[in-house]
């Protein structure tokens, strides 16, 4: 009798603790030989590379300096070269004239101008981006220089890949009246009307832009 009451205790204890811990697992939420009850460890999705109409209302494109655009040099010209009468005096002039002019091509310039600083706005309305572009820079006078007014010319355009939006070839004045310092210039284009751009990828470029080249010049680089 001892045994089976023992027996019986035994039985119901054991009965006890798995109850206990079965429902010490169903509320510790721990994993179970079946998986369930796992933490998620799959990585959230990317975000959305949509732009968001907040963001592109904000949008203003940047303005970027196109290489060799930033700097513009005048030179006076040179004087006529004298006759020569044999080879040996043409190839000795060749060289002095070789010589002379990479040393003296310095003593040439009439004024040096650089474009240090570029900045913009925007505003929309109709459908259309209004920018106004800022250009900012400063001309330094040459040996060869005397007062007055100088004339830079400064290009604005847009493009939108290889489409051309917008491209205007200005002619800004700047008057230099003293000829041992650098005078500050700030020229301004209030009249940039573009697409309202669909996403981010407007190019906005600003810089010196001397146009074609002449005919006189197309003619003497082909003699050349």
């Amino acid at each position: 009798m001892a045994f089976h009451r023992f027996n019986g205790r035994f039985v119901a204890g054991l009965a006890l603790t798995g109850f206990m811990l079965t429902a010490a697992g169903c509320q510790s939420g721990g994993s179970s030989m079946l998986g369930f009850g796992k933490k998620d460890t799959t990585p959230p999705p990317p975000p959305d590379p949509k732009v968001l109409a907040s963001q592109l209302l904000a949008y203003c494109p940047k303005v970027t300096l196109r290489d060799g655009t930033a700097y513009f040099n005048t030179y006076a010209k040179g004087s006529q070269k004298p006759k020569k009468k044999t080879a040996a005096q043409d190839a000795e002039a060749a060289a002095l004239d070789a010589s002379s002019d990479q040393q003296d091509d310095s003593a040439k310039i009439i004024y040096q101008a650089s474009i240090t600083d570029v900045t913009r706005d925007c505003n929309r309305a109709n459908g259309s981006l209004t920018m106004k572009i800022a250009v900012a820079g400063k001309v330094v006078p040459g040996p060869m220089f005397s007062p007055g007014t100088i004339t830079m010319p400064i290009r604005i355009a847009v493009m939108h890949g290889k489409e051309v939006l917008y491209s205007q070839l200005h002619k800004h004045q700047v008057q230099v009246t003293n000829p041992s310092s650098a005078t500050q210039f700030v020229f301004t284009d209030s009249n940039v009307v573009v697409p309202e751009p669909t996403a981010r990828d407007y190019q906005v470029f600003a810089g010196y832009d001397e146009g074609p080249p002449k005919k006189t010049d197309k003619k003497v680089a082909a003699a050349e």
